[in-house]
């Protein structure tokens, strides 16, 4: 009887303390997407005003070609950026696993800053880096012997955006890396050694095997900021009059919403693009379930 109480007075602290974050999350999460759900299963109209319309909306979304074209971008710019990036994270760790000096520590901290910085802020930076006019890039460029390159042209831009998000989100990506490293337990890998296998292979047989699951993580997390792209193209929109207001799903929404007062359907393109996002991340955690449910 007394373990019971105990475990059950443990259970009532935990609540307690769970409370605040409980709430926090209600406020500012599920509020805002159970209003949002609401608006996206009505409509307004001059006549008529409000009414109950479930599926119109949606209809209407998944045939609109400038959604479509956006969330085809942005597949395409997830297909290529978030290899590139999770590559650039894992090799960065592997190397930060190998040296636990002070050099590596300051290193860590470096490579994670960027992540800090605001979205905005970065933009703005590397907006003025890519700048024709007063841009070192193209200066640079044209010291090489590339002249007259627009950098901001719209053949090159998702380029643009794709460095910009790489180089803010490739240290959060090598830190959950790296943490997933660390607590692997080093007995495989001294014996491994005594074995005579090199680093490159206990990279390869050792660390990256025992470490799918942070990797499968790190995939959902940059799938995720992927898709939802807008602080990025829309600061770096600012240095070009190539870009339009739908060039990623969440600026057309955006748009939609502030520009045309269309807010009914604008819930319905983001509630539309988080359940895509949904369902691509339960299919990779699925998947990653099976796989280890096979390998056992």
């Amino acid at each position: 009887m007394k373990v019971h109480a105990l475990q059950r007075k443990r259970s009532i602290l935990g609540w307690i303390f769970l409370t605040p974050y409980l709430l926090i999350i209600g406020a500012f999460l599920f509020t805002p997407l159970a209003y949002a759900t609401f608006m996206s299963l009505h409509t307004h109209k001059l006549i008529g005003g409000t009414q109950f319309a479930p599926v119109e909306n949606f209809k209407n979304v998944f045939t609109d070609p400038i959604f479509l074209s956006g969330l085809r971008r942005v597949s395409l710019f997830a297909l290529i950026q978030v290899p590139v990036m999770l590559a650039i994270a894992l090799f960065g760790a592997l190397i930060l696993d190998l040296f636990q000096t002070r050099l590596a520590k300051i290193f860590r901290i470096v490579a994670f800053l960027p992540y800090a910085v605001p979205a905005v802020f970065g933009g703005a930076i590397w907006g003025f880096l890519f700048s024709t006019t007063h841009g070192p890039l193209p200066r640079f460029l044209a010291i090489l012997g590339f002249h007259s390159v627009n950098l901001f042209s719209s053949s090159l831009f998702i380029y643009l955006v794709g460095n910009v998000v790489t180089w803010g989100c490739t240290g959060f990506s090598m830190i959950i890396i790296y943490t997933a490293l660390q607590g692997l337990p080093k007995d495989s890998y001294e014996s491994a050694l005594l074995d005579g296998a090199s680093q490159f292979q206990i990279a390869r047989f050792i660390k990256i095997p025992e470490i799918t699951g942070a990797l499968m993580l790190t995939i959902i997390f940059a799938v995720i900021a992927a898709m939802q792209l807008y602080s990025e193209p829309s600061e770096l929109s600012h240095f070009t009059n190539g870009i339009n207001n739908g060039y990623t799903p969440n600026m057309y929404a955006f748009s939609v919403a502030f520009q045309n007062a269309q807010f009914n359907y604008s819930s319905a393109l983001s509630i539309s693009l988080a359940f895509l996002v949904f369902i691509f991340a339960f299919g990779v955690l699925y998947l990653n379930r099976r796989r280890l449910g096979k390998s056992r």
